[in-house]
Parts: C-alpha cells; structure tokens; sequence
C-alpha cells in the first residue's frame, strides 16, 4: 500500500478531477434521479467529496458513521459549479488536515460501520471509493452529452 502522503495526493488529484467534472454538469443532468445507487446525479457528486471529508471527520473523531456516507446533497447545491464549490471546500480541508497530521495518524484505529481499521486502510478505502464515484460520475457525464468517452478532466 502507498504511504499516507501519496495517497494523501491521490485523493486530492481525484477531488480535482470530481471538482472540474461536476462544475460543468447541467441542471438537468444533476436531477437524473439513480434507481440502483438511490438519489440522484447530484448525490453521487456530493458523495464523492462527502466521502473524503467523512475521512478526515473520522480521524478526528475516532470514529466514522456510516451515516455520514449515505447523506445527500443540501438543497444549497443547486447547480453543477455549487457543487463544485462544496468540492473545493472540502479539499482545503483535507489538504489542512494531512499538512497537520503525524505520522502516527495513520495508524490509530477508528471504528466504522465496517469494524475498526487503521487511519491508513480508511484512507485506501475513501480513495478506492472515490475512483469508483469520479467513473461512475464520468460515464453519467459522457451518457448526457459531457465530456468524450475516455476523457477524465
């Protein structure tokens, strides 16, 4: 497994790619609802940085909610760029918190709804799951007419 630093900057590369996809998404592409995901398009995206945050909010309380992973968007994300907005909010955030951490971070234990893992498992956990929303969000992108097939921003 890569060291908490790489993987650090592997989750913020994801969140700037989730950031500049979702800020050009149309209104109507946010509010296609997911049957088999639940939500909408614009849960998926606010998931994908909910995720990260959830991370951080995790390590600094010693433990995860599952709850946390299941919110939807606020009513507040009304567009593609608000969204974004939210992203780039909660990047800095986790850019704060890893410019903070120790290394020793990385290897308490925080209990989630999956049962107790190190600081290091949980963050490989929310980057595998960050890639998987970034392709899921990319293939909803390029079904509704976005960016060519292939094409990650």
């Amino acid at each position: 497994m890569p060291s908490p630093r790489e993987l650090g900057a592997r989750l913020d590369t994801l969140l700037a790619q989730g950031e500049a996809l979702v800020a050009r998404l149309p209104i109507r592409a946010l509010d296609r609802p997911l049957p088999s995901r639940g939500g909408c398009v614009r849960d998926l995206a606010f998931r994908l940085f909910r995720w990260a945050l959830a991370y951080v909010d995790g390590m600094d309380m010693g433990e995860r909610p599952e709850a946390w992973l299941r919110e939807s968007a606020p009513p507040d994300l009304v567009d593609g760029p608000a969204v974004a907005r939210y992203g780039a909010l909660v990047r800095g955030r986790i850019a704060g918190w890893f410019e903070g951490a120790g290394a020793a971070e990385f290897t308490r234990v925080i209990e989630t709804g999956r049962g107790p893992q190190t600081g290091h498992a949980l963050l490989d956990h929310a980057i595998s799951q960050a890639e998987e929303q970034l392709r899921d969000l990319h293939a909803l992108a390029v079904e509704l007419g976005g960016p060519p097939a292939g094409e990650l921003p």
